[in-house]
């Protein structure tokens, strides 16, 4: 079965996306919807757009424009499920905007006041608890990266720059953003979080999260032993063809394997935007691995997303869109959280560096360029209703960025003992 969306035009196949299909018809909860949006908008420089010309938002010429197509299926899928139709909304067609991030960052922005206060102690009552299949267990893990990670490395390669790095630039302070070079920053990043860790000629370091192997392939120019692991098999894959071009495949051991199941002890350990997949039940256990697998005196070197703590908290138990279309499982920490777990597992925190900007940016990039290549990811086999939700969650990521609703950093920890 299909079905098509006036607004766009779209054929959506109902068996792949069932719940952007057809929208719910609750007439009641999408008339309260309507109401709330109103008056949340009251005030706030955007302006909504419908059909009719008709306008609500506090917008000026200047602010975003959220274009409204559909505002029946809009508001039914606002009313029953919240943020998670708001996404399938997009995804949908109903709405659209020619500055999408834009839209986004300002609701980003108010994310803690948009909604009226008597109704947010609705939300636990109201909003979906996480289905217990995307629990992080080991079956699970695998399961739940493999749904994000194995999309296609033909997909990731439309869009992201030529080391494959799918995680946050580090670009030159002090500089414009705009006008530097995205491979070098991304090689930046690396570098810093290996001279930070201490990875020289003879460390041996384990890599938790291989990506596609940039992070590997610059420890081992360096002289160091590396032993990385993943549980996305397309991920290996180019990694190690990446690896042996290089020819470092004698200094680089890729292996399919479970963080939990890794043995022996290391200089380094190094983890890039990994612990967000894990889940919060799951940080213990991971600090205390690690520990398990430093030397005395050997350093971690992590780069995580970060969100403040109480609004970890807040969202901790909740299902959003971002879980349910693009990372199942998932928990973005707080640097307390992280803090907390390290230190009940005996690492000690020697520096944090934050860049929230430099990871909007590069979110920008990797959104301008997926769009521009529409027709090659059509020609991957994925739909109209895929490039809008990766367009989407670029853009929802890039805004939670800009807005300081999100941020990210590269910390270090040290296991105590051995040599300072």
């Amino acid at each position: 079965m299909t079905v098509t969306s006036a607004a766009r035009s779209t054929t959506i196949d109902a068996s792949r996306w069932p719940d952007v299909a057809t929208p719910p018809r609750r007439p009641m909860r999408a008339a309260i919807a309507a109401r709330v949006v109103k008056r949340m908008l009251a005030g706030v420089p955007i302006t909504v757009l419908g059909p009719d010309r008709r306008r609500l938002g506090g917008g000026g010429p200047d602010d975003p424009t959220l274009h409204l197509h559909h505002p029946r299926a809009f508001y039914d899928r606002l009313g029953s499920n919240g943020l998670i139709g708001f996404g399938e909304s997009y995804m949908a067609g109903d709405w659209s905007s020619d500055d999408l991030a834009g839209v986004l960052t300002v609701l980003a922005a108010r994310m803690s006041t948009l909604v009226p206060a008597p109704l947010q102690r609705f939300r636990s009552v109201a909003m979906p608890r996480r289905p217990r299949t995307d629990a992080n267990t080991a079956a699970g893990a695998r399961r739940n990266i493999q749904r994000h990670y194995d999309l296609s490395n033909d997909l990731f390669a439309t869009f992201l720059d030529p080391t494959m790095s799918y995680s946050s630039a580090l670009f030159e302070a002090g500089s414009p953003l705009g006008g530097q070079d995205l491979q070098r920053a991304q090689q930046r990043k690396v570098d810093r979080l290996l001279d930070v860790t201490g990875v020289k000629p003879g460390s041996t370091v384990l890599e938790i999260g291989t990506g596609w192997g940039e992070l590997s392939l610059r420890a081992a120019a360096r002289g160091a032993r590396v032993t990385t692991v993943t549980l996305s098999g397309e991920q290996a894959a180019l990694a190690r063809i990446r690896i042996s071009e290089a020819g470092l495949a004698d200094r680089v051991d890729v292996q399919e394997l479970d963080y939990r199941d890794v043995a022996g002890t290391y200089d380094c350990v190094v983890s890039v935007e990994m612990i967000e997949a894990i889940g919060s039940d799951q940080w213990d256990e991971y600090f205390a691995r690690v520990e398990h697998l430093l030397s005395p005196g050997g350093r971690l070197g992590l780069q995580s997303i970060t969100m403040g703590h109480e609004r970890m908290l807040a969202s901790a138990r909740t299902y959003t869109w971002i879980l349910k279309y693009i990372f199942p499982g998932g928990q973005i920490p707080s640097t307390r959280a992280i803090d907390e777990s390290a230190t009940r597992a005996g690492l000690r925190t020697e520096s944090t560096l934050m860049f929230g900007p430099d990871y909007a940016e590069t979110l920008r990039r990797w959104r301008d360029t997926f769009e521009s290549h529409a027709e090659r990811v059509d020609a991957l086999g994925f739909d109209e209703v895929f490039r809008r939700m990766w367009s989407l969650y670029l853009a929802y990521s890039e805004a939670g960025f800009r807005s300081g609703y999100l941020d990210v950093a590269q910390i270090v920890m040290r296991k105590p003992g051995g040599a300072s």
